[in-house]
């Protein structure tokens, strides 16, 4: 039996028959100790602790000589010393708690850091860029004048109203942190606002995460699942710093929603209920991942209603959280009045409804009654993002937009295992765990459990809801493990006292002690009928410490019994699953570091290889060339691109785009990629109509960088095919075969599309490396087809140091083509004769007068005349 002792004191016993238990000063100071050695095993909790020690104490046995002021004040003293020991374990456990979190917390924000320090303080990514830009505005204008911002700059000539287009908890955060440091004379720049925003609302998750974890298991539970929410790199691939997305303070809301909520359905209280509502309401503001609580939390009380466990406290808990969050979620400008519209939000309204009726034919009407109203239209249908979670083929086929997207493709048996690691074995048996007991709030989290882990297989998106799920349940797998093969066992040492000369004869204070037991001073053996009774009543009467013992999971070591130390002890199988675990804690600390490092602290806008001596290069084509569209175009100019560089074209160079990454209409996105698909000859039109005046393509041939449009254009073939059938087949970009091909053997229709012409014009006079050939293109390994390109209506701008980044000024009317084919000759039947070779003729005056003369007839007219 290994053992696990405090090297300051032990409790002893000294045997007296019929003494009372003496207490010395030392003697609390041992029993502070054994506290401290079983709760450095996380083991029971600290009440559980107290009543061992309190009854070990009790048990102890003293010189008559020595009788203590306890007989006197009537055990005054003996529950005076018990409390000041509660205190004493409870406000150590309270301060270690806080310890762990503010270690958890600062961890979170130190791990997100990597992109900082590796590279400079600037924003990642696509989408937050324009989140920076819309902040800034807001910032620098204030809100009113920001929920009213017309944006020229975005999908022109539309242009875009932002402040009825976004959610704008993200933007109100930072600029309320920004106003709160500069009324306290700190100057920062918003910028930095922005960037930290994420990592420092990692530290506030952690703590979400251990508040939901302890109300639904217990509090070393929560530690482990701060710990595990802190590091996971499932929530730190949207939480870095730089990566100002709304999903870096979603999480937050999602979690401290979720623990509300279960605080409310456990007590009752309108309290809490309304905390939950206002905590909802920032979850609306800050992320349209809402609907997913919306969904979630009538679906719970709708299991509970099921299962037989409705109750008073679930209606007050859910009537005011309904009710307050509707009537909040509506302020958002962006929300309206999707919430009583839309069928997204219609669970909601019909489970509140379903709560006040009074029999199921009443709910029964209720349903019908939505389904009506949605035929005829004064309810909306369930959205296109919304049936491809249900069908996964749904937006592949209907809605490209959606399905062009890579954070919505379906996720990956590898991807779970690189964003989840160890956790992802532990968290079935979490589950298993929580469902052998199940409360109110533990069905919550059964709940939540199995509809994440559907809506995360489907999108990989999604993959951030579930990991927090994952997180509470491998801590409580973890902890369960930890209270049933760890238990402490609560052993004596016979080596550390040595024996008064009364308890050589006999231990009153042991368990085997009776009533009945030896004098002082009597010797003798027992005969064996004395043994057997005491055996007896041993079994049929526990002692109230092994009452205690079995009541608290603890256990007694009965190969040692009699006088002695008394220590806390830990089994070979639990010595054995300790190791284990850390074994694999080390192991998922070690992924996660790494992961962070190197797979999700690498920003978008700067890339960055390894040199053969093991140097970084530093790849800044992207903010090169929106630097020289910043200051080598005019102000005005309109920039073609695919949506995706939209929001960094309009933040870092400040030009207005025809899409961005808002993707709000698919029309407009479709005539941009209908015009790539093109000739030259039909996309010049269609630049003409839209003002275009530069036109930029990500490439990624010379480098190998695997992102760039060449591989993203069977996407825009099919957007155009979607709204343009007649002009684009997506099948005439396939060879005969089924192959899409950019070397020799490609599609002719490829081969001569305007992308295909912008992305590999010169090209073909490259050697990209030695022993290939001219024009080898390296992220797809071949020789491109086409290496003769000559452009006739756009001309070459601007190519970046490795050419990732190509800007195409559009020609103006002028520069047309010119005719070279002679002139057609015309044959003229009738004669043409110059204006002085002509023959002349004599005049005539017509209705000329007739002259009369004397004695002669009038001469007549001419007839012509």
């Amino acid at each position: 039996m290994s053992r696990v002792s405090h090297p300051f004191s032990t409790i002893s016993t000294a045997a007296t028959p019929g003494a009372v238990p003496k207490c010395h000063s030392i003697e609390w100071s041992r029993v502070a100790a054994l506290a401290w050695n079983v709760c450095a095993m996380v083991s029971p909790p600290p009440e559980a602790l107290i009543s061992v020690m309190a009854e070990a104490v009790r048990q102890k046995d003293a010189d008559d000589e020595q009788v203590p002021m306890l007989v006197k004040t009537d055990g005054k003293l003996l529950e005076e010393s018990k409390q000041r020991s509660i205190d004493v374990v409870a406000g150590t456990q309270s301060l270690m708690v806080i310890v762990i979190l503010a270690l958890a917390c600062v961890v979170a924000f130190a791990s997100r850091l990597f992109a900082v320090i590796r590279f400079e303080s600037i924003i990642h990514e696509f989408d937050p860029w324009f989140n920076y830009r819309a902040t800034h505005h807001m910032a620098m204008n204030g809100f009113y004048p920001f929920l009213n911002w017309f944006d020229k700059r975005a999908w022109y000539p539309l242009g875009r109203i932002v402040g009825g287009t976004v959610y704008p908890g993200l933007m109100v955060t930072s600029g309320f942190i920004h106003n709160v440091l500069h009324t306290l004379h700190i100057p920062v720049h918003i910028r930095d606002v922005c960037v930290f925003l994420a990592p420092i609302f990692s530290g506030f998750t952690s703590v979400a995460a251990y508040l939901l974890t302890r109300e639904v298991w217990n509090s070393r539970a929560g530690l482990l699942a701060a710990c595990f929410m802190a590091i996971v790199p499932g929530y730190i691939s949207r939480s870095v710093a730089g990566s100002y997305d709304n999903e870096g303070i979603a999480i937050f809301a999602l979690l401290f929603t979720y623990f509300l909520w279960l605080k409310s359905v456990k007590t009752g209280s309108v309290f809490w209920s309304v905390a939950a509502s206002l905590s909802y309401f920032y979850m609306v503001s800050a992320w349209g991942g809402y609907v997913f609580i919306i969904n979630l939390v009538p679906l719970h009380v709708f299991v509970l209603l099921l299962m037989g466990r409705f109750s008073t406290r679930i209606y007050v808990a859910y009537s005011t959280f309904y009710l307050l969050g509707l009537i909040m979620s509506m302020q958002v400008p962006f929300v309206g009045f999707q919430p009583i519209r839309t069928s997204e939000h219609m669970a909601a309204a019909g489970v509140f409804v379903l709560l006040n009726a009074a029999m199921f034919l009443d709910a029964g009407l209720v349903f019908v009654a939505v389904v009506a109203l949605t035929y005829l239209g004064y309810i909306a249908p369930w959205s296109g993002r919304f049936y491809s979670l249900y069908d996964t083929g749904y937006a592949k086929i209907h809605i490209p937009i959606i399905a062009s997207v890579s954070e919505h493709q379906p996720t990956t048996w590898t991807s779970f295992f690189f964003d989840l690691h160890i956790l992802l074995c532990l968290f079935p048996a979490g589950v298993w765990f929580v469902m052998k007991k199940l409360t109110d709030e533990r069905v919550f989290v059964v709940l939540y459990a199995v509809s994440a882990v559907y809506f995360a297989g489907v999108m990989v998106r999604l993959m951030l809801t579930l990991t927090p799920i994952v997180c509470v349940c491998a801590a409580i797998a973890i902890s369960y493990a930890l209270d049933n093969y760890t238990k402490p066992v609560l052993s004596k040492d016979d080596d550390d006292e040595t024996p008064s000369k009364s308890t050589s004869e006999s231990d009153p204070a042991s368990p085997e002690a009776t009533p009945s037991s030896t004098t002082k001073g009597e010797k003798g053996k027992k005969s064996k009928k004395d043994r057997k009774e005491k055996d007896k009543g041993e079994s049929t009467v526990p002692s109230e410490r092994s009452k205690i013992l079995k009541q608290h999971n603890l256990e007694q070591d009965p190969a040692q019994s009699g006088a002695g130390a008394y220590f806390a002890s830990f089994s070979n199988i639990g010595s054995i699953v300790i190791l284990l675990i850390l074994m694999f804690l080390v192991l998922f600390a070690v992924h996660c570091t790494w992961v962070t490092g190197n797979a999700y602290s690498s920003p978008s806008v700067v890339l960055a290889t390894n040199n053969p001596d093991g140097s970084r290069n530093i790849l800044d084509d992207f903010r090169e060339a929106y630097f020289w569209l910043r200051q080598n175009t005019p102000e005005d100019a309109r920039v073609m691109s695919w949506w995706d560089y939209g929001y960094q074209i309009a933040g870092m160079a400040n030009r207005t785009t025809l899409v961005d990454n808002n993707t709000w209409n698919n029309s407009h996105i479709a005539l941009v990629g209908m015009a790539m698909s093109s000739t030259e000859e039909k996309a010049y039109p269609i630049m003409r109509s839209l003002g275009v005046d530069y036109v930029l393509v990500i490439f990624g041939g010379l480098i190998g960088y695997s992102g760039d449009d060449i591989n993203k254009f069977l996407w825009m073939v099919r957007i155009a095919e979607g709204e343009h059938p007649q002009e684009i087949k997506e099948s005439n970009y396939f060879t005969q075969q089924g192959e899409f091909r950019v070397d020799a053997g490609g599609s002719p229709t490829l081969l001569n599309c305007l992308m295909y012409k912008l992305s590999y014009h010169r090209f073909g006079e490259v050697q990209t490396s030695y022993g290939h050939p001219l024009g080898f293109d390296r992220t797809r390994s071949v020789e491109i087809g086409n290496k003769n390109i000559k452009l006739t209506h756009m001309e070459e701008s601007y190519t970046s140091e490795h050419w990732l980044v190509r800007i195409y000024k559009v020609k103006d009317l002028e520069n047309r083509e010119e005719i070279t084919k002679p002139l057609r000759a015309v044959k003229n039947k009738r004669k043409v004769y110059p204006r002085k070779a002509a023959p002349k003729k004599k005049g005539v005056i017509r209705n000329k007068a007739e002259t009369v003369v004397k004695a002669k007839k009038p001469v007549k007219s001419n007839k012509n005349s």
